[in-house]
């Protein structure tokens, strides 16, 4: 008889996230390791990836293993896959979560007609080369083992739709004034593109390829902005980075064994206003 609780349950997965350290990915790691995975944790800070590595292996003996390194370098991403094989055996699920800004806030947060290409390639090769990246060496890796695998890749609201730019007037975070840059709404885009591409192209081999399209998160942005980002969804509020997990837990487990190329959004009901 099926236990359908059962089907959440991660034990002898192996799972790697990039942008395992970050704001949300540290979340999506402890909550792997709570399911039962382990987790190889990937990212370019050190202090943060060991920080993380260590708080889960406290509670979950061996289930962390964490990988400084830039995953917009071909040779360093084989090395990754290489790595996460040595260490747990193999690759069962991806979460391809890694994004970026770029080293200049300022040429990030630039009006559309004053955004320069070296900019906009640079968040580019961190928010798709990069998990173009990391889909092609993981998913090879699955194919080589011949037990499928769940592959989840980060999208965000303003991946299928545009940003209300009046929410950012007076808005503040990271002490400057912020707007969300085409750059990111296009390369946000484009990983919905490339999931639902590999979601049929490897259907057949039963891996499984799905966007996790969260929308705005607290992370210490004014209450400027958190009024009127809240005021545009029908929940009333932005989200609290915990409520984004479960969706991550399911789309990786048997329990999401007949999803792929979907678009999970948790974003309190925008998209339906």
């Amino acid at each position: 008889m099926i236990s359908y609780t059962g089907l959440f349950d991660l034990a002898g997965k192996v799972a790697v996230v990039t942008g395992g350290s970050g704001f949300l990915g540290k979340h999506f790691c402890r909550g792997l390791a709570e399911a039962n995975a382990s987790v190889v944790i990937v990212d370019l800070n050190a202090a943060d990836v060991s920080a993380i590595v260590a708080e889960i292996n406290q509670e979950h003996a061996g289930k962390a293993l964490g990988l400084v390194a830039d995953i917009t370098q071909p040779a360093v991403v084989q090395k990754i896959v290489a790595d996460a094989v040595d260490h747990f055996g193999g690759i069962d699920i991806l979460l391809n979560n890694a994004a970026g800004k770029g080293q200049d806030l300022d040429l990030y947060f630039a009006p559309f007609e004053e955004y320069t290409l070296q900019q906009w390639r640079e968040v580019m090769a961190i928010n798709i080369d990069a998990m173009f990246l990391m889909a092609q060496a993981v998913g090879r890796q699955m194919l080589k083992q011949n037990r499928g695998g769940s592959i989840i890749q980060t999208s965000s609201a303003y991946g299928i739709m545009g940003p209300d730019n009046r929410i950012y007037e007076d808005s503040w975070y990271l002490d400057r004034q912020i707007n969300t840059p085409a750059v990111y709404s296009t390369s946000k885009a484009a990983v919905v593109g490339l999931t639902k591409f590999l979601a049929t192209y490897w259907a057949k081999n039963n891996i499984r390829v799905n966007a996790l399209v969260p929308g705005g998160t607290e992370s210490g942005q004014n209450e400027i902005f958190q009024h009127r980002y809240g005021a545009r969804i029908p929940l009333g509020r932005m989200a609290n980075a915990p409520e984004i997990v479960g969706a991550v837990l399911y789309l990786a487990s048997d329990a999401a064994s007949y999803v792929t190329g979907h678009c999970l959004v948790v974003d309190g009901g925008l998209n339906a206003w």
